[in-house]
């Protein structure tokens, strides 16, 4: 990070590469697909996922960059002699279910920091890799969508907005009471099974929030999209309201609030709280 480079360019063709070399690999979901063994974040690997971030690793290598890769499959593995001036944190395949089954919703998501932390991320990318959209982001200069800047909502309304709520996991009946308020009041509740992919769709308004108490989601999932909401305007803190802030690490795991604007944020968080 400490040259100066065109990390979107970058991050583009990162994500071109992807589409590129898993395209093959979607002509043949219809068969049954192996499993590569578990990776750093604990789910199991797939083909399409290494592929992936096979893609992203050759890309950045092909350009001369040395860097240190925080990769939910790989986890974390230095590239070159200068591997610690650049970070680079990746969720290859966000919503590898979602592809697998033909749902058309899944991602590639990559962010660039110079320290491996949230706050420090400068650079991303969340390219929808079914419908060909891109979302990035650099600190500082906004949030895009296929290159034109995007907003979050402005609307200030949960009981008639989207509010996006993961409830994927074993802990439901310990978390359900924390989430009654909130799904009482909210009429249109959703999730879509690509976290990154949702986050961003809180960037540019699809959606007004998106909420994750689980403490399940890890840092690879929401590190370039983090970035992408707070330069849309929106806002993502922890379920108390602090600032959200952790290590890039593909085993550490974060709960966070995304809202459009204060006025939705402040409402979750007073239902979320009891």
């Amino acid at each position: 990070m400490r040259k100066k480079r065109n990390w979107i360019e970058i991050l583009t063709e990162c994500k071109d590469s992807v589409q590129t070399k898993i395209k093959p690999l979607l002509k043949t979901l219809d068969r049954p697909q192996s499993s590569s063994g578990v990776g750093a974040g604990g789910d199991p690997i797939r083909d399409i996922d290494l592929t992936a971030e096979k893609a992203i690793v050759d890309t950045l290598k092909g350009k001369k960059i040395d860097f240190t890769l925080i990769s939910e499959e790989s986890g974390i593995v230095k590239y070159g002699d200068n591997s610690f001036e650049c970070y680079v944190t990746t969720d290859p395949i966000d919503g590898t279910t979602n592809l697998l089954r033909g749902a058309p919703f899944y991602a590639t998501s990559i962010a660039v920091s110079e320290q491996p932390f949230l706050r420090a991320i400068q650079a991303g990318i969340v390219a929808d890799l079914f419908h060909g959209t891109a979302y990035t982001a650099e600190e500082g200069v906004g949030a895009y969508r296929d290159g034109h800047k995007i907003s979050s909502s402005p609307r200030v309304s949960v009981e008639e907005g989207v509010i996006g709520l993961d409830l994927n996991s074993y802990r439901i009946k310990e978390l359900a009471p924390k989430l009654t308020a909130l799904m009482a009041e909210a009429k249109h509740l959703r999730h879509f099974g690509a976290n990154a992919l949702e986050l961003c769709y809180v960037a540019d308004g699809t959606i007004d929030a998106f909420i994750d108490i689980r403490g399940k989601l890890r840092t690879t999932d929401v590190a370039a999209a983090s970035l992408i909401i707070r330069e849309a305007g929106g806002i993502l803190t922890t379920p108390e309201g602090r600032s959200l802030d952790a290590k890039l690490d593909p085993k550490q795991k974060v709960e966070f609030i995304a809202a459009a604007n204060e006025e939705v944020h402040q409402r979750i968080l007073r239902l979320i709280s009891g």
